[in-house]
């Protein structure tokens, strides 16, 4: 399993020590004696009003942002869907009263990463969404429920940041203040020592410069609720982008 911190859509055609991390990492994934056999994505960019499970057998590429260049606004990813994986995803959230979606596709949190992580397409993918007027100890059971799709060759992937404040982006001098230093390690201890704090996160002092809203944070928790006790985890991309981005990226066994 993995949370990438995506960052900028900008990322998604670029090369840089973060992208490059996602490339090394996928390769890595494809030289396992068991690769995955398809992805299920939890973006931060598809925040619905009840869970919503993408369906259709080939989603659209979808260019949700502005501000930026025609190459952006023309890239596609062009993976399949797999009607079959959302129906099994649907039958494990039946109690959560998950439902099947066919108007949404691949938001930018999804492709921005997987074009790196596997630049030919040829998983199929599935998105999941986050609901964040759910808490987040709703979205770690979420995960406890995803559980039996990592042994049915299923890699979920998180997508995120987190540390995500667009609005105090230092575009000069990228510096990260002290805060954001702070509630990112934070994080990153409660994820190794005390997984049972971090669903406390909203009350920490940096909580609302950190994460203003809490969709880039959340799909961190349904990762955390499918990793079992004993599993290794590693971080990497550990770095922030443009002062409050943190690029923070994580890999559960």
């Amino acid at each position: 399993m993995l949370f990438l911190g995506h960052g900028s859509p900008q990322n998604a055609i670029e090369l840089n020590q973060w992208t490059a991390a996602f490339r090394a990492v996928g390769q890595q994934l494809r030289q396992q004696a068991t690769p995955p056999s398809a992805v299920l994505m939890i973006s931060a960019h598809w925040d619905t009003a009840g869970l919503r499970v993408s369906s259709q057998p080939t989603p659209r590429t979808i260019h949700d942002f502005s501000g930026f260049g025609a190459a952006l606004q023309q890239f596609q990813y062009p993976a399949s869907g797999d009607p079959l994986l959302a129906s099994r995803v649907l039958q494990l959230l039946a109690g959560l009263q998950a439902v099947p979606d066919t108007s949404w596709g691949f938001d930018h949190g999804c492709w921005s990463v997987l074009c790196h992580l596997l630049p030919d397409a040829a998983l199929p993918v599935v998105q999941l969404s986050i609901d964040s007027s759910k808490s987040a100890a709703w979205h770690l059971q979420l995960g406890n429920l995803l559980k039996p799709l990592r042994a049915e060759g299923v890699l979920i992937v998180g997508s995120g940041n987190l540390v995500h404040n667009l609005g105090l982006l230092d575009w000069q001098n990228h510096h990260t203040p002290e805060w954001a230093v702070r509630f990112r390690d934070q994080v990153k201890y409660c994820v190794e020592q005390q997984l049972s704090a971090l669903t406390e996160y909203p009350n920490w002092p940096a909580a609302q410069l950190a994460v203003p809203h809490p969709d880039h944070l959340l799909p961190l928790f349904p990762l955390l609720g499918a990793k079992t006790a004993a599993e290794p985890i590693s971080w990497f991309n550990d770095s922030f982008a443009l002062g409050s981005l943190a690029m923070t990226s994580l890999r559960i066994g």
